[in-house]
């Protein structure tokens, strides 16, 4: 497993996710927000790698409650897609702690090579207190579609 010393999945930079997604024809990322953050902010764009990135809420929206059927529905999605237990999983979120969780989770069910998109697809807050300036997906330019 790809973890670190307290156990967590290894964090890899956006521009290191879209590299690897790019040059590994298995690997896929999985995005773990939820639903109104898909609608409202946007997702990776992995069309022009010819991939598709996988939708599954960490969290459930709008009460926030962790979603109990989150390694099952993954996991079911994987085995549509054909995705190995082997395979590179890449866990995306807004900054990087909800896709952490939903990596260890998928670790113990078997996953043998999870990573966290560190700085996620918006980031951290800036000065203003606006995410998607500073860091992430989208203030790194990587391409992403809304709805």
């Amino acid at each position: 497993m790809r973890v670190d010393a307290s156990g967590a999945a290894e964090n890899v930079s956006v521009e290191d996710t879209w590299k690897r997604l790019s040059e590994n024809t298995q690997a896929v990322l999985i995005d773990v927000r939820t639903r109104a953050e898909w609608s409202y902010v946007g997702v990776p764009d992995l069309t022009p790698i010819g991939k598709q990135t996988l939708l599954v809420e960490w969290q459930t929206f709008p009460d926030g409650r962790p979603n109990p059927a989150f390694v099952a529905e993954l996991s079911r999605l994987l085995d549509e897609t054909g995705t190995s237990k082997d395979a590179d999983l890449y866990f995306i979120c807004r900054s990087g702690a909800r896709s952490q969780m939903a990596a260890q989770a998928m670790m113990k069910a078997g996953y043998a090579s999870c990573f966290n998109v560190a700085e996620g697809f918006e980031g951290p807050l800036d000065e203003a207190r606006h995410r998607g300036q500073r860091a992430g997906w989208q203030a790194q330019g990587l391409p992403w579609v809304q709805s």
